[in-house]
């Protein structure tokens, strides 16, 4: 049996293809008799309405684009849970791709989901300053930047990285530590950079501190930079901070992401170093792995489903109004969750 037509919904419900039509698009204004005259005749047909049709009548889908840098980080499936939640209530589809941080993916990606004629696009990109992303905005898909800030040209939500990269190095230094590594990269993706950049500050400060006190020499930041932000990334980086000399190794750690943090934290229990005795770790996200951890991580929490309703919230906020919508930049604090990777206060410091 091939696809049926609304053609032939009309014909065996016994009224007119525009009151097929309303009562597939403005079923109040149909009587109930008629209406179910009409969804009777779909049941029996088995019709099914063509939606690409469709939303190339109207101009656009209501379909949303959500575009992450890695699809297996839990942060954003629950990013993803959080905008698929209000997509619901608005009776909306989420599309999710996954740019895997490759800009000529990611550029793909966004090509694909114009031409789709999408409602419009999440997205943390690789690159917040991407000509495509203006480009798209230009020809007027709305596009809203997700854990990544914009200059104005879009709405965004994110946390402030480098406060969260300050508070955690902070931490570390408050506990005792003065040598301690950063783990994560590329630099060039701008969460890294200024979760790095606060770190730096917290422990230039402690420099600061310590000079003024004459106390000697407060705190080093040493970078171990990554090529990814995956568990396997993190392990290799446990391994070379291992292979360290004791009186050249960190004692605590600084993980760019919690997936990093998970595979150092596995890499210091193989070569028998414990946590946080020997090296305390600090990750950032707090995803649900973290607290469920060997050891249970402390962590920068963002607030995960939160940046995901509030982006699609701003998304969907600029498509109904356009006229009177204002771009806006909502910046969340992170928190400092403390659990027994960095708990204890080192004594030899």
């Amino acid at each position: 049996m091939g696809t049926r037509s609304i053609k032939e919904v009309a014909q065996l419900a016994r009224v007119s293809v525009g009151t097929v039509s309303n009562v597939l698009n403005r079923p109040e204004i149909v009587s109930p008799a008629t209406r179910e005259r009409v969804f009777e005749a779909i049941r029996e047909l088995g019709f099914v309405r063509n939606e690409v049709a469709r939303h190339l009548r109207v101009g656009r889908s209501r379909t949303v684009g959500l575009v992450v840098l890695d699809v297996s980080n839990p942060f954003f499936a629950d990013v993803a849970q959080g905008a698929e939640a209000v997509a619901d209530e608005h009776d909306t589809m989420m599309m999710l791709c996954n740019s895997a941080a490759d800009p000529d993916r990611e550029r793909r990606h966004l090509d694909q989901l114009e031409q789709q004629r999408v409602l419009g696009v999440l997205i943390t990109p690789v690159d917040a300053a991407s000509p495509r992303l203006a480009q798209l905005t230009a020809r007027g898909t709305p596009v809203v930047l997700v854990d990544s800030a914009a200059t104005g040209m879009q709405c965004s939500v994110a946390v402030d990285d480098r406060l969260g990269g300050q508070v955690a190095a902070a931490h570390l230094i408050e506990r005792g530590h003065r040598r301690i590594a950063f783990v994560g990269g590329p630099l060039s993706i701008k969460q890294v950079a200024d979760r790095h950049a606060g770190a730096s500050a917290a422990v230039s400060a402690a420099v600061s501190a310590a000079v003024s006190a004459s106390a000697g020499e407060g705190a080093e930041l040493v970078d171990f930079e990554t090529t990814a932000l995956g568990v396997a990334a993190g392990r290799a980086a446990g391994e070379r901070l291992a292979a360290l000399p004791g009186a050249e190794r960190p004692t605590a750690a600084f993980c760019a992401n919690d997936l990093l943090a998970l595979g150092f934290l596995q890499a210091m229990s193989l070569r028998g170093l414990k946590v946080p005795d020997d090296v305390a770790i600090v990750g950032y996200d707090d995803i649900d792995f973290a607290a469920a951890a060997a050891v249970p991580l402390s962590s920068v929490r963002q607030p995960r489903e939160l940046l995901g309703r509030t982006a699609i919230e701003l998304l969907l906020e600029e498509v109904s109004s356009p006229d009177e919508h204002r771009h806006r930049q909502v910046i969340f604090q992170p928190d400092l969750v403390v659990r027994e990777s960095s708990k204890a206060i080192r004594r030899d410091a």
